[in-house]
């Protein structure tokens, strides 16, 4: 008998981390992201972790994005002294974010500085590297890393359990699926055999605009061209602004878009990631990688690196058409929220969302049509236009999450999580109907589930009595859910 305990990424799509035991009570800890979006929400970073040290057996890190490192460091005051496993190429841009995160948390209006750079240094000193398909044995666990095609580094789990009394079992942690194929990174590998997959929902409600990147981007530049205006990009540091460097750079060779318009990589994390991208080739898709035969993907004429923050400030002076593409990718911090406080008010501005907007973030605002948004204690008026392109999320859609689900043989039961419930509800229900012998549940933070080899029973208090899958509640052996620390038996 084993347990998943979800400690975060359940019901919102930050704070990915999860816990999985044996009867012993000891295991594997999956990521420790951060949360991320209003006050609330971001209140769950201050929570204690709820876990005892001596039950990790090892900390095993899907990808570098914030939502699934930024609590890691933590794990020091934690008193944890074992391994942390991940791609050679998460840990090269996890160092640069982790660092980042300090910086930031420096600067903010609210909150309290998690850790510090002595905290990111213990981390990368207890880091240890594993390639694709490369298994490592942690007790009777046997876990793998396969390539997820989300971003450079990004992995999926594939755990093995085996136990005298049950004999074999997987597991399969899906961390973030990519929207493959992408841009930059390699397909999303398909997995064949799990019992038990724990899967992301992000965009589990709907599909991706039938859109064409490259076209949606022409269209913004060409017009701040004609216009005079300035396009800005809230992007994340983390494949998202390489994507983009690397369609402008495409554009410009093209001659869709004009070789001098100027465009400004405003966001140090953003170079720093963009360096590590460029020393790690060989994972690039096979487009990519033919194309940085020829020359840097990433460069092209008319591109400024912006590193210092008076060289920042001086593009809210500049003339002329721009570009301007800084993080944060939902725009809760970062360089972003200065120029927007200078741009939205002018009806030339252009600003194109490229990636998720969760709840309470200004990127949400945006995209919902408020006219006046709330940026460091000042109201914003919104005359630019603003348009959502999902032609470059790294995220798969429902169909694709459905597609990947489909390679797998005969699983007992799927977890959702890493999703608003909305978004959760709708996936939940398109699986139930396609698989209706397979049980789904959409568990929420703080929940442990415990099965075996067999069909779980998932119970809940009468708030989520829905999480149950009454098609298996009745042939299925018990099982036992335990929430804010009560164990009940079914």
């Amino acid at each position: 008998m084993r347990k998943i305990q979800f400690l975060g990424a359940a019901g919102t799509v930050t704070g990915s981390s999860y816990m999985l035991t044996d009867e012993t009570g000891k295991g594997i800890l999956i990521d420790l992201g951060m949360f991320q979006g209003n006050k609330d929400i971001e209140s769950y970073n201050d929570e204690t972790i709820p876990l005892h040290p001596s039950d990790i057996l090892g900390v095993f890190l899907t990808h570098a994005h914030l939502d699934h490192c930024g609590r890691i460091p933590l794990l020091r005051k934690l008193g944890y002294t074992g391994s942390i496993y991940m791609t050679p190429a998460t840990k090269s841009i996890m160092e640069l974010t982790l660092l980042d995160a300090v910086h930031v948390a420096r600067q903010r209006e609210y909150g309290r500085l998690l850790y510090d750079e002595r905290d990111v240094q213990w981390t990368l000193a207890h880091t240890k590297t594993l390639d694709y398909h490369k298994p490592v044995s942690i007790s009777d666990y046997t876990i793998t890393l396969r390539d997820a095609g989300h971003i450079l580094g990004s992995a999926l789990l594939h755990i093995s359990y085996h136990h005298i009394k049950d004999g074999i079992q997987t597991i399969v942690f899906s961390g973030d699926l990519g929207n493959y194929p992408e841009e930059l990174v390699q397909h999303t590998e398909f997995i064949q055999n799990a019992d038990i997959i724990v899967m992301e929902s992000t965009y589990g409600d709907r599909t991706h605009a039938n859109e064409n990147p490259y076209d949606v981007i022409t269209e913004e530049i060409q017009t701040i061209e004609e216009t005079k205006g300035t396009l800005l990009i809230p992007a994340f540091s983390v494949e998202r602004s390489q994507e983009i460097l690397h369609v402008i750079d495409h554009l410009k060779k093209d001659g869709k878009v004009k070789e001098e318009t100027r465009v400004f990589l405003d966001s140090v994390l953003a170079i720093h990631v963009t360096n590590v991208y460029q020393r790690y080739k060989h994972l690039y898709n096979h487009e990519l990688a033919e194309h940085a035969h020829m020359d840097d993907p990433f460069t092209f004429p008319g591109l400024s690196m912006v590193e210092s923050h008076n060289e920042s400030c001086k593009l809210d002076n500049l003339p002329g058409p721009k570009v301007i593409i800084a993080g944060s990718g939902m725009m809760t911090g970062g360089r972003i929220l200065r120029h927007a406080k200078t741009y939205l008010p002018i009806p030339t501005t252009r600003l194109l969302l490229v990636g998720f907007q969760a709840e309470g973030t200004i990127g949400r605002m945006l995209l919902d049509g408020q006219k006046n948004i709330p940026i460091e204690g000042k109201t914003i008026p919104v005359r630019a236009t603003i348009r959502k392109s999902s032609g470059l999320s790294s995220h798969a859609d429902q169909p694709k999450l459905l597609q990947w689900l489909s390679h797998v043989e005969h699983p007992s039961a799927i977890c959702l999580t890493h999703g608003e419930d909305p978004q959760r509800s709708v996936l939940r229900n398109a699986i139930e109907t396609r698989w209706p012998h397979v049980a789904v549940y959409t568990p929420q933070k703080g929940e442990t589930l415990t099965f075996s080899k067999h069909p779980i029973v998932y119970y809940a208090s009468a708030k989520h009595q829905s999480n149950r899958h009454s098609r298996n509640a009745q042939t299925a052996p018990p099982a036992i859910i335990q929430r804010a620390g009560h164990e009940k038996n079914l």
